[in-house]
């Protein structure tokens, strides 16, 4: 394999890996702009201007802007300054994974509480219904559990 083999084989894992990613954010809910922004920034690992990243996604300077936004939101990637350049860059924040897996941990339990009211609200009469809302109760709060000691780790990790 030539060395311009090899650089048009790396080039094209990046790619998949990108494209990979924004399905998979998509999947989740979110943009799949925002998904291939994240992944472009992980996997190249630099500061990337907001013009370079609409060239090489190929997508509007707004599909950027609103899922720049939104990553930096949720604390996945920040906005940085290069001395002498006026241009905000983007990378990727450290212990993204670990934020990742916190806003999952805030939305599990935020799912536990709501369905817990719910619980509270069931007749003591209806053992049945009630026995199934508890399990479901019961299986978020696991979860948040879960995804909390994950999040710790993530962070001990670093």
């Amino acid at each position: 394999m030539t060395k311009a083999d090899q650089i048009d084989a790396a080039e094209a894992v990046r790619i998949d890996f990108i494209e990979k990613i924004g399905v998979i954010a998509q999947s989740e809910g979110l943009p799949r702009i925002a998904g291939r922004v994240l992944a472009m920034l992980l996997y190249d690992g630099e500061r990337v201007s907001f013009g370079q990243l609409a060239e090489a996604l190929q997508v509007s300077r707004g599909s950027v802007s609103s899922s720049v936004r939104m990553l930096e939101s949720q604390q996945l990637i920040k906005r940085v300054a290069k001395p002498g350049d006026r241009q905000d860059y983007f990378q990727v924040v450290d212990n993204a994974f670990a934020h990742m897996v916190e806003a999952s941990a805030m939305r599990v339990r935020r799912a536990a509480e709501d369905i817990e009211e719910t619980l509270q609200n069931i007749p003591v009469s209806e053992s049945g219904p009630r026995e199934r809302v508890a399990d479901y109760v019961a299986f978020y709060r696991a979860m948040g559990e879960g995804l909390d000691t994950t999040a710790k780790a993530l962070r001990k990790a670093k």
